[in-house]
């Protein structure tokens, strides 16, 4: 098997092949930390750590790196309103950025980069920019001259004089042609600034992630990914810089999530439907939301509404419930070989299932459905009245995996457990033997007011928190 990816850059799927095997070399663009992340930023964080997960599974070393855009003009905007040093609001937001996303279930990147750490990095490679010609200085600021490169527009698929059109013509232009784009900035009075042979400035949005992934990842990356409104102009504009300045490929795979609806509508301040993840996940846990986002592949828009969501609840639950009865049933189960390869066949069928699906442009949606299948698959074989030790791990192990791949791995019960709601669960099934009702009640109500919710099922008495 071989995974299958959709590159932007050539509107096809294609086979991928990293530039050195076993290894990839991946760039997600991260946030511009002015404030807390909303559930449109969230999409992509979720969605390419999911697919670095698989590709982990898979057996790949990835290395991932995802930066943060620390100094920008909403941030210095942002930061001159709360009248607070533009580092104090940057590490905040950075702090709040790594708690939403580690609830999430995110992977900490194995790099993040910031801005402010590459400015002289940055100042050079605008440098190696200006002396090939692809730059130049005006009045303090530093721009790129777009129609030097050839090709400029491959990735969003439109030529130069359909952008010419569409490009504003500022009066007074300090650049040479409107579709030119800045690399360094003057400072104006009062702002955050680094010295440069410019003059005392701060570097454009752009220049940014192309310098930090040569940094950290080399000349050439295996895939470079972000939002859907990324494409262009600033994953257009990081190929144009990057190429200019090495002469070669900046990145071989190009991917891009779609976007995310409230109830059919964009999202917006305007519409007031702007929800961010710091709000959100204190209303819906975390996990479902991560759940609910990879229902749908990760290159189409997604709809969030409250239906929706509720139904991804109901999902995981679902699975949550197989996996805890499972879970008990094993424990008491013996060592049978009784139709034992039949289900083991069926186990197998599902993660093969699940793998097809993720090779094929990481369609989580499809991969979810395989996982409902083998759920599905492991209630059935608990009705049984004799069950097999062996096959009842095995769908344990292929759940942990499968649901591990996806960021989602289970409720520990055994964490959950402690010597007093045992002691107290064992004396109500010893008083329900006894025909001792009252008492049995007692301990359930006992139980509830301790948060504590009994369910008594075939395989048993379970409980969990309400």
């Amino acid at each position: 098997m071989s995974i299958q990816l959709y590159n932007t850059l050539t509107r096809k799927k294609e086979k991928f092949v990293p530039i050195e095997e076993g290894k990839v070399k991946m760039y997600v663009c991260g946030p511009t930390v002015y404030n807390y992340i909303h559930i449109g930023n969230a999409r992509p964080v979720i969605a390419f750590d999911t697919i670095r997960r698989y590709l982990e599974y898979r057996g790949y070393e990835v290395n991932y790196v995802s930066n943060f855009t620390d100094v920008d003009d909403k941030i210095i905007k942002a930061a001159n309103e709360l009248n607070e040093e533009v580092g104090d609001l940057t590490e905040r937001f950075i702090a709040a950025y790594h708690e939403d996303v580690n609830a999430l279930g995110c992977e900490v990147a194995t790099a993040h980069p910031r801005v402010t750490e590459h400015i002289d990095d940055i100042v050079e490679f605008i440098q190696v920019l200006i002396d090939k010609g692809f730059a130049y200085e005006s009045r303090g600021d530093v721009y790129f001259r777009t129609r030097k490169f050839e090709g400029y527009g491959k990735l969003s698929h439109q030529s130069i004089d359909e952008l010419k059109v569409g490009a504003r013509v500022e009066e007074n232009a300090i650049k040479t042609d409107p579709l030119d784009f800045a690399l360094w900035k003057s400072a104006k009075e009062g702002e955050v600034s680094w010295d440069s042979p410019w003059g005392k400035g701060r570097p454009g949005w752009h220049i940014e992630c192309s310098v930090m992934a040569k940094q950290l990842l080399g000349d050439t990356i295996d895939i470079h990914a972000g939002g859907q409104d990324l494409t262009f102009p600033h994953h257009e504009n990081e190929i144009a810089q990057s190429e200019a300045a090495t002469g070669k490929t900046f990145a071989n795979y190009w991917m891009h999530n779609g976007y995310i609806n409230i109830d059919n509508e964009k999202m917006s301040k305007s519409l007031g439907n702007f929800i961010l993840v710091h709000d959100i996940r204190k209303q819906i846990d975390p996990k479902v939301l991560r759940f609910f986002m990879l229902s749908v592949h990760y290159r189409h828009p997604v709809n969030f509404a409250q239906d929706l969501v509720e139904s991804a609840s109901n999902g995981l639950e679902r699975i949550q419930t197989a996996y805890s009865n499972l879970q008990h049933r094993v424990t008491i189960s013996a060592n049978l070989a009784e139709n034992s390869e039949l289900w083991l066949d069926k186990i197998n069928e599902q993660i093969n299932a699940f793998e097809k699906s993720m090779d094929d442009d990481f369609n989580t949606a499809n991969a979810i459905a395989a996982i409902f299948e083998l759920s599905k698959h492991a209630n059935v074989y608990l009705l049984e009245k004799n069950t097999d030790r062996h096959v009842l791990q095995q769908f344990i192990d292929a759940l942990d995996q499968l649901m591990g791949v996806l960021g989602l791995p289970f409720d520990n019960a055994d964490e959950l457990v402690d010597d007093e709601v045992d002691a107290l669960i064992q004396e109500r099934l010893d008083a329900r033997k006894n025909r001792d009702f009252a008492r049995a009640d007692e301990i359930r109500d006992e139980l509830k007011a301790q948060g504590i919710i009994l369910e008594d099922t075939a395989q048993g008495t379970r409980w969990k928190r309400g």
